[in-house]
């Protein structure tokens, strides 16, 4: 079967695709791919060009990738551009946060157990959990073969659960380029909400490598 480009669509990442971005500490093509999107300031007016530079690789390969992505619900197309959320770090993630839990309680730390910011959790709660996420990070990244490779669990999380195996607290390790975090949540996640995809664009912005605004005349 032969694919072909749809004219006139602008290239956006769905919330699973912003989490995939997110997620993955060894980036394989698709996740690449998914990231050269996510460090954009606005969408990508998807044409011939535009596919090739975003996936480094010559048309066909390319044609076929952005198949292999759509297929696993991971990108969208809009008819009209959208942009990163406007703002600084520092306001725009107490406001994405929330939504990513059902309690509304969030924390994102780094490697040295230190918050990010944090939203719902007193302070002392947040410091303590910050620091149990480094170590959460940690022994994450040690285990990464047991799990994803000899249990083939494609999962980076860690939750704390009740007695019925429900999410009490959970970990999520995050990447941005050599940057790690781990997001901290109350209760059940809400990843498929459009502030994942929020999330991804402003830590991309914020930690990562950046790229030019596209043409999209």
């Amino acid at each position: 079967m032969a694919y072909r480009l749809e004219p006139g669509l602008w290239l956006a990442a769905t919330p699973a695709g912003a989490y995939r971005a997110l997620s993955q500490q060894q980036p394989d093509k698709a996740v690449s791919f998914l990231r050269a999107i996510m460090r954009r300031p606005a969408t990508p007016k998807l044409d011939e060009q535009m596919l090739i530079d975003l996936c480094g690789l010559p048309f066909v390969e390319a044609l076929a990738l952005l198949e292999r992505v759509q297929q696993a619900g991971w990108v969208e197309g809009f008819t009209e551009p959208r942009e990163e959320p406007q703002g600084s770090f520092d306001c725009l993630l107490p406001q994405i946060l929330p939504e990513l839990s059902s309690s509304r309680r969030a924390l994102l730390a780094d490697p040295q157990g230190f918050y990010v910011t944090t939203t719902g959790f007193p302070h002392e709660a947040a410091e303590e959990l910050a620091a149990l996420s480094a170590a959460v990070g940690i022994l994450h990244e040690r285990n990464t073969w047991l799990l994803q490779g000899n249990l083939r669990l494609n999962t980076s999380a860690w939750a704390v659960v009740d007695a019925a195996g429900n999410s009490r607290i959970g970990f999520w390790p995050l990447y941005v380029d050599s940057h790690r975090f781990v997001l901290t949540l109350g209760e059940m996640p809400m990843f498929n909400h459009p502030n994942m995809v929020k999330l991804a664009w402003v830590l991309f912005r914020h930690y990562g490598v950046r790229c030019v605004a596209p043409n999209t005349n």
